[in-house]
């Protein structure tokens, strides 16, 4: 028997029951997506790497940057298991490289080689395509081969002490080469004359090889090449050592004192390091991070890197990320005062 009203009582109780699917549809959608996104997110952290991992070395190849890096990929590849490959992107004072990387997608799958030339960009220029630290994630560190302050036999000094002095006498007159305006070699040269209360002239080249041979010939008399690119030249007396550029003196060369012993704090390195776009999921970072410590404590890798002048220092990706803000900091302040603008 069907009581009156039955039929609105049906109606409603059938239009309750498509409400409430429709609110639990409603759930499932707007609180199963991040749900299913941060499996997904889980899956992919614990399954990495899965395939071949992109390198990115904003530089030719064969310089100091590009060759630190194919050995350090080298010892990466054995431990995660899939080939970590280099990827050279010379050119534009290293931004277009930087640029790709910030780009990617945040999954680990694609790293940038990084050094001095990565920190100094961040002050030389105030209009990067990118935040040199939001952008992008510290990985860790490989080494550093730090730089050295030679002059022509000639010049009469002997040490950092002598040459501050001699600078000091006669403001002006003692020239120093460098690569061209923004290289480590013109940071280094105007941190120490902001360091050391001196005014050694800065004499732009357009490469190394030029500055060098110069330094050598005597038409300028310092110069602050990497340490082991013209040791062979210092050990032959055809340049004289004063000081080298790391804040302790390096196992590879240990009779040569630092120039921070003259000037405490003094450092200026070749360093090289490996970031990846910001965003990467921290155990992805954890496990590229110990991959790379592990290679470089391997016998071979660690005595490849040693045979080319890099000093060994891993760090954890939060060391690296202190430090590159040390560097930052640091030359800011050398280039505000010496008033160097980057040149495209």
């Amino acid at each position: 028997m069907i009581f009156p009203g039955a039929g609105v009582f049906i109606l409603r109780s059938r239009l309750a029951q498509r409400f409430a699917s429709a609110i639990c549809c409603t759930l499932l959608v707007t609180g199963g997506t991040p749900a299913t996104a941060q499996t997904t997110t889980q899956a992919a952290v614990q399954t990495f790497p899965n395939k071949p991992i992109r390198f990115v070395v904003p530089t030719a190849v064969g310089g100091n940057a590009d060759i630190v890096a194919r050995i350090a990929a080298e010892g990466m590849s054995r431990g995660l298991g899939q080939q970590v490959f280099v990827d050279n992107q010379a050119g534009g004072r290293q931004i277009p490289g930087g640029l790709a990387v910030t780009r990617a997608t945040p999954d680990g799958y694609t790293l940038l080689a990084v050094g001095l030339a990565f920190t100094a960009n961040a002050v030389l220029y105030n209009d990067l395509p990118y935040d040199s630290v939001r952008d992008l994630a510290p990985v860790g560190v490989v080494g550093s081969t730090p730089l050295l302050v030679v002059t022509h036999p000639g010049l009469p000094v002997n040490n950092m002490k002598e040459l501050i002095a001699l600078a000091k006498a006669k403001p002006g007159t003692i020239n120093y080469a460098s690569a061209g305006v923004g290289s480590p070699a013109h940071l280094g040269g105007e941190l120490l004359n902001s360091m050391a209360g001196i005014k050694l002239v800065h004499v732009p080249y357009k490469g190394t090889a030029q500055a060098n041979t110069d330094t050598m010939t005597g038409l300028v008399q310092v110069s602050l090449p990497a340490a082991a690119s013209l040791l062979s030249f210092v050990r032959s007396g055809k340049l004289r050592a004063l000081g080298i550029g790391s804040l302790k003196r390096s196992p590879q060369m240990s009779d040569i004192p630092t120039v921070a012993e003259t000037l405490p704090g003094y450092e200026v390195q070749l360093w090289n390091g490996i970031e990846t776009t910001a965003g990467v999921p921290k155990p992805v970072i954890a496990r590229l991070n110990a991959e790379l410590n592990k290679g470089l404590n391997t016998p071979d890798i660690h005595a490849r890197l040693e045979k080319i002048g890099v000093d060994i220092a891993p760090q954890t990706p939060e060391e690296m990320g202190s430090y590159i803000d040390a560097e930052i900091r640091k030359w800011t302040k050398v280039t505000r005062e010496a008033g160097i603008r980057g040149e495209r």
